[in-house]
């Protein structure tokens, strides 16, 4: 009987300490899956941030030739739509996306099949007459929007210090502008054109503050709404012809050369052909380049349609006074996002409109090309790129209204681009210079339907003089 009695105590005691020690045990057993957990969601996580640092390191020239795109001029276009028309033209952003980045797509291909910029293909395959109209129409209507550029810049940093004079700054950005380009290294370069791109945010920045009748611009971004009075015809020619544009067509091939120079391929021969993995990355910075394009003309007409249009405010001439505009109606905040933006995205698009004009011409003539070259082994071409860029700057003396060549360089644009689009079809179409990368049916369909497009608005944007 004491026998049973001091078993079953010790029993009770046995079980008592497994009961305490799993007490105890509890809360470490938790830090443990806690532990466990955390490193799951760890791996996932650095998962997560390894996509998107892969991702970002794909993003080159198709990102840099997107953002670009939404220069200062592109910028007053986009504001004049809004402020004159309100949510009409939103449809537009969505319509010229695809087709943008098709073109693009193809410019690229060209420059990593072949190992050669645009205008260096050209001269190969078609008349010099060809290349030399090209080179002198792309290099007359970037100089144009060039010397727009840098006014909206200088107009918009004196909004930010009104107590500093307009000419220090033009003359300022216009130094800034050449030595970045001349003395600064391809590599560090190409990273400051990349990481500047951000700047491009504050444009969604200011649409959210300004507040938004999100129901119109989802019906006005899928149904198109097209007038045929002058006024309309020409502003629908000004947003393409500001949206697909040349420059756009030679720097985004020539980069594509300039990075492989970069990986080490100094020579024709070595950059020659491509493969699956090049082009994959390629066309994932493409499109991204040009969404990003699009997505900001989308927000930049939002903001002028819903702080300037709905306030009575309908002619904006430049992008310097969309931003004076918007500081009484959407306070100091937006007016300082927009005003910024003008500042950085012109630090981003005079490069790429003299780089382009470079490329095109010193290529046209055989002569030595290349940001990754030293000044001295490419006088040619980085005279070029200085002396558009001065030109540029004086044409401001003259006191023309930007916005007046904004309108010249959106019309020579719209002649020279047909032109090219052609050229660059019939390139990528070749499957003697593409190879295997040869244009897609689909694809070299949609490039002409761009340039029956383009055409089109080079006819539209004459007739609106008449």
């Amino acid at each position: 009987m004491v026998s049973d009695i001091s078993f079953k105590l010790k029993l009770m005691a046995s079980d008592t300490e497994k009961a305490v020690e799993k007490v105890f045990e509890a809360p470490a057993q938790a830090l443990e899956k806690s532990v466990e957990v955390g490193q799951q969601v760890g791996k996932a996580f650095k998962k997560q941030e390894d996509l998107v640092g892969n991702y970002w390191k794909n993003l080159g020239p198709g990102l840099v030739t997107g953002a670009a795109d939404d220069d200062p001029s592109g910028i007053a276009t986009y504001s004049q739509a809004g402020a004159r028309y309100g949510y009409q033209f939103l449809w537009m952003a969505l319509f010229t996306f695809p087709l943008q980045a098709v073109v693009q797509e193809m410019c690229a291909r060209i420059g990593l099949v072949t190992g050669r910029g645009l205008a260096g293909n050209i001269r190969s395959y078609f008349p010099k007459w060809v290349m030399y109209l090209c080179a002198g129409l792309l290099l007359f209507a970037n100089t144009l929007n060039i010397g727009a550029d840098l006014g909206a810049m200088a107009q918009a940093t004196q909004l930010v210090l009104p107590n500093f004079s307009f000419w220090l700054f033009l003359v300022g950005f216009t130094v800034i502008s050449i030595l970045l380009q001349v003395f600064v290294t391809y590599e560090k370069y190409a990273k400051y054109l990349k990481y500047l791109t951000f700047v491009l945010l504050s444009y969604v920045a200011v649409a959210f503050v300004v507040g938004v009748d999100w129901a119109v611009v989802l019906k006005h971004t899928f149904l198109p709404s097209i007038g045929f009075g002058k006024e309309e015809l020409f502003m629908i020619c000004a947003i393409l012809g500001t949206t697909i544009s040349p420059y756009l067509f030679f720097w985004q091939t020539s980069q594509e050369v300039e990075e492989q120079i970069l990986e080490g391929k100094t020579n024709l021969a070595a950059r020659r052909g491509t493969d699956e993995v090049q082009v994959k990355k390629m066309r994932i910075d493409v499109w991204s380049g040009m969404f990003v394009s699009n997505l900001v003309m989308f927000f930049i007409i939002i903001a002028g349609a819903a702080a300037l249009n709905a306030n009575g405010i309908t002619n904006i001439q430049t992008s310097a006074q969309a931003a004076e505009a918007l500081k009484p109606i959407a306070g100091n905040f937006a007016f300082l996002l927009f005003a910024l933006g003008i500042i950085g995205t012109g630090l981003l698009a005079v490069p790429v409109l003299a780089g382009s004009g470079a490329y095109a011409v010193a290529e046209s003539m055989g002569w030595r090309i290349g940001l990754y070259r030293k000044l001295k082994s490419a006088y040619a071409f980085y005279g070029v790129i200085i002396i558009s860029i001065i030109i540029g700057a004086l044409l401001n003396t003259f006191r023309i209204d930007p916005i007046k060549m904004l309108i010249f360089s959106s019309v020579v644009n719209g002649m020279v681009a047909p032109v090219v689009l052609v050229l660059i079809v019939l390139l990528s179409s070749n499957r003697k210079l593409m190879g295997e990368w040869v244009n897609k049916k689909i694809v070299s369909g949609i490039g002409w339907l761009v340039v029956v497009v383009m055409a089109l608005a080079g006819i539209g944007a004459i007739y609106s003089f008449l």
